[in-house]
């Protein structure tokens, strides 16, 4: 008797104790597992100090650990922190995690498969580390799983098939790894994968067709790898989005770059190409990723599978008993905690969005990408200003948010440094989907005091779309940096200095065509800032130079910080001219008058026009003489080698001296300027 009695209170007293607090039912399971990451990650103890054994995970003390409504923790978010140990397998006692970013760290050995157990999680970001091994064929089983990153480290092996059962991922990055083996057809299988980057491996056979006929792909990676084979045409669609260079055996029809395919090189694109060379009909060896199934004793096959069954239903009607018991004793005490805590937890939020849209975003998937910045001051972009209806949207479609620039650019670290400039700075970034991008600083000192003015400009700046202009993919303002970002697509081949004042074996020499290909791209790029569209006002550029004229990999020009000025102060701007003066890029009449023109902008279109004729960036009054009277040998760039047509390049020079006429009024409108180049034929 006094034995049940003993039995009764001890059950009441558990009772109770989960009654008044619930987080020792998973809670403690939780905090163990963070505990246990921390000595891995972070041995010494020199970063992640706020992880403590007496803390609570979820009010905010533990570094980088957000939690959901439910009180469990939805993100761990260290990313950048410097971190130097390893993956634990302890990850999986964090069975709620949405989303798990350690990436831009140290961290070494291998992948844990038991990270394969968090199966809510939808972003999972292990890039840029130095992990090796091979990856866990077991993350297939991640059904949720929408962003896999794991390029820039030292994995091995061949990539598992089992990705292809992934199917509602949309970015998979595997790229500069040492990866061998042929793509998976498995992949093809990924109905919603955007994104796909395999470059910079070791991996060889054929590009799968069912990659091709992805409906939702729209990046292709593949170059530095030994692929051989057809290329399948359907990618063509991708355009620029299929890059394939360093791949000695593809061939195809359609590309650029690649040979004409001969018989032995059709191989069935269905499954990757099989190893060995195959001689005289003996069979090859299948790569693993080819998704063979092999063949099985039909008895044993079936044994098998009925002694599965009946032992998964043992365990299954097991673990519902224990469920239920848990969810009644649960389900109170969790309502409980929600009526008296929400609303409290996430009062703290940080950020370039508005704190009430910001809070519904996070409470659905905890994301650090959404960890926002919010403190009094200034705010161009608080929700309630200036826009409504479908502009609205489409301003909102621009938005990111503080902590992705940090994440794109590593903290804004100087190796990241592309330039600067006396009111901006810009880094190179890599985005959440794997895009590379440039994101330009810029302080709120520079930037219109005015508001609604500052919102004008930059509804201006997102209206601008055209093939010769630097695409700005979004912006983000952020009141406790005080600071400005606009995030522009990267170019790749820097800009047009880097071609000027080449010496002889020092530095790349463009040939005629792409320079009248150039010349041609700037027009078109200026001509349709100084038009009129349905959806954009005219424009002038204003600081048309060599350094804002980007070179992409297909020597197409993209004019960038087109419209900024209408984004910044009267002062800055100011300075901003007395820039383009110095280097004579600005036209005389500004001096007197005060104002910018169009036909200013044709003026330093002149300028430059020279500056690609001759290969210099300093336009002497001799050079001009010369060009004048035709004498090419005195005035065309000398590293061509009189590799050039002189009937385009006296046209081209009479262009040039009309444009950067001193009378305004004699100078033609660019409009004019690309019908005229039209008829180049270099120029088609």
């Amino acid at each position: 008797m006094a034995c049940s009695v003993h039995l009764l209170l001890l059950l009441l007293t558990s009772l109770l104790a989960l009654f008044f607090n619930p987080t020792c039912v998973y809670g403690n399971d939780e905090l163990r597992a963070l505990l246990d990451l921390k000595s891995s990650l972070d041995p010494e103890g020199h970063f992640l100090s706020s992880w403590t054994m007496g803390g609570n995970p979820c009010d905010g003390s533990f570094e980088g650990v957000a939690c959901n409504e439910k009180g469990q923790v939805a993100n761990v978010s260290l990313q950048g922190k410097g971190l130097s140990g390893k993956l634990s397998p302890a990850i999986a006692g964090l069975k709620h995690l949405t989303g798990l970013y350690l990436h831009y760290n140290s961290l070494y050995g291998e992948i844990p498969r038991e990270v394969a157990n968090l199966t809510e999680l939808s972003d999972l970001y292990l890039n840029v580390n130095h992990l090796s091994g091979e990856i866990p064929p077991e993350i297939g089983k991640m059904e949720n799983l929408q962003v896999l990153q794991l390029c820039y480290n030292q994995l091995t092996g061949s990539i598992p098939t089992q990705l292809g059962d992934l199917k509602k991922l949309s970015v998979l990055a595997l790229q500069s790894n040492l990866l061998g083996g042929a793509i998976p057809a498995s992949l093809g299988d990924l109905g919603m994968l955007m994104r796909l980057d395999l470059s910079s491996n070791n991996l060889f056979g054929s590009i799968p067709i069912k990659l091709a006929d992805l409906p939702s792909l729209q990046v292709l990676d593949v170059h530095n790898n030994t692929l051989s084979g057809n290329v399948p045409p359907a990618l063509k669609r991708l355009e620029e989005g299929f890059v394939f260079e360093h791949n000695m055996g593809l061939c195809g029809v359609g590309f650029s770059s690649l040979k004409a395919c001969t018989a032995s090189d059709h191989v069935n694109l269905t499954r990757p190409e099989p190893y060995g060379a195959g001689v005289g009909g003996l069979s090859r060896d299948i790569p693993e990723t080819a998704n063979v199934k092999l063949p099985c004793n039909t008895t044993h096959c079936q044994n098998s599978s009925k002694s599965k069954q009946a032992t998964s239903i043992t365990v299954g009607i097991v673990l519902l008993t224990i469920a239920v018991s848990a969810i009644g004793i649960l389900t109170f005490t969790v309502y409980r905690r929600r009526k008296q805590k929400l609303g409290s937890t996430f009062d703290i939020s940080e950020g370039c969005l508005s704190t009430d849209q910001a809070k519904s975003i996070y409470r659905k998937n905890g994301s650090p990408l959404v960890s926002l910045e919010y403190s009094n001051g200034w705010d161009p972009l608080a929700d309630s200003k200036n826009f409504s209806g479908d502009r609205q949207d489409m301003f909102q479609s621009f938005r990111f948010n503080l902590e992705e620039m940090e994440s794109a650019t590593q903290y804004f670290s100087e190796l990241n440094l592309l330039g600067k400039s006396n009111f901006s700075a810009t880094y190179k970034g890599v985005l959440r989907d794997g895009s590379v991008v440039a994101v330009k600083s810029i302080s709120k000192t520079s930037c219109k005091s005015d508001e609604a003015e500052f919102l004008k400009g930059l509804n201006i700046l997102t209206s601008l779309r055209n093939e010769n202009l630097v695409r700005l993919r979004g912006f983000c303002c952020s009141r406790g940096r005080g600071e400005c970002f606009l995030v522009y697509d990267f170019v790749s081949n820097g800009n047009l200095t880097r071609y000027l004042d080449v010496k002889e074996g020092d530095g790349e020499v463009l040939e005629w065509s792409t320079r009248v290909s150039i010349v041609k791209g700037i027009a078109k790029g200026i001509a349709y800032l100084h038009a009129y569209k349905a959806n954009k006002p005219a424009l002038v550029h204003q600081s048309i130079s060599a350094e804002k004229v980007l070179i992409d990999q297909r020597y197409n020009p993209l004019l960038s910080d087109s419209g900024l000025y209408k984004l910044l102060t009267n002062d800055v701007v100011f300075s901003a001219l007395k820039g383009s003066a110095a280097k004579g890029y600005l036209a005389p009449e500004y001096t007197t008058t005060g104002r910018f023109t169009e036909k200013s902008d044709v003026y330093a279109f002149g300028v430059l026009l020279f500056q690609i004729l001759t290969g210099k960036q300093k336009i002497t009054s001799a050079m001009r003489l010369a060009a004048e009277s035709f004498k090419f040998p005195e005035f065309i760039d000398p590293n061509l080698r009189g590799k050039f047509f002189e009937y385009e390049a006296a046209k081209l020079a009479r262009m040039a001296l009309l444009c950067s006429h001193e009378s305004p009024f004699e100078r033609p409108s660019m409009e004019a300027i690309v019908q005229e180049l039209g008829n180049c034929s270099s120029c088609l």
